[in-house]
């Protein structure tokens, strides 16, 4: 019983990370759109005290940008939702193959030619700049400073 357990676990784990539920309640779980996206009537329209409209026009108002904003929302993610999701589908994954193919490989043989050059430059460092400074600081090391306070 405990092995068919974790066998139904590892089968679970191993899952194709493409097939994975998406969650049709809360569609930021990242919070990416936090703060760009949260208009509001109240955050476009406002009338300050002593300059009221008609309640009628102010509520109707209201329910007119409420209503068409998400009508307008919902229409235009029905017509570009999915060619969007194709374009930033292919734009992300040609960045992938760019990063992978082309980006960390050239990073890579960088460092392994430049090990060559850190070398030399290093020798060179420690050969000549090494016995400069010091005897610069054998000669610095004999003075003395010393703060006087005179009223």
């Amino acid at each position: 019983m405990a092995e068919e357990q974790t066998e139904l676990e590892e089968r679970i784990v191993i899952k194709d990370q493409h097939i994975k539920e998406i969650d049709l309640v809360n569609r930021d779980p990242k919070h990416i759109n936090e703060d760009v996206v949260k208009v509001d009537f109240e955050d476009v329209i406002a009338e300050p005290v002593g300059t009221y409209s008609f309640d009628g026009v102010w509520k109707t108002s209201y329910t007119t940008f409420t209503v068409s904003k998400y009508w307008c929302y919902r229409l235009l993610s029905a017509i570009l939702g999915i060619p969007l999701a194709v374009i930033w589908g292919f734009l992300f994954a040609l960045i992938s193959f760019c990063h992978i193919w082309a980006v960390v490989p050239c990073i890579k043989s960088y460092l392994i030619e430049i090990q060559c050059i850190s070398r030399i430059y290093s020798l060179c460092i420690h050969t000549f700049c090494d016995p400069f400074f010091e005897a610069l600081s054998k000669i610095c090391s004999n003075i003395r400073v010393a703060l006087r306070k005179e009223i």
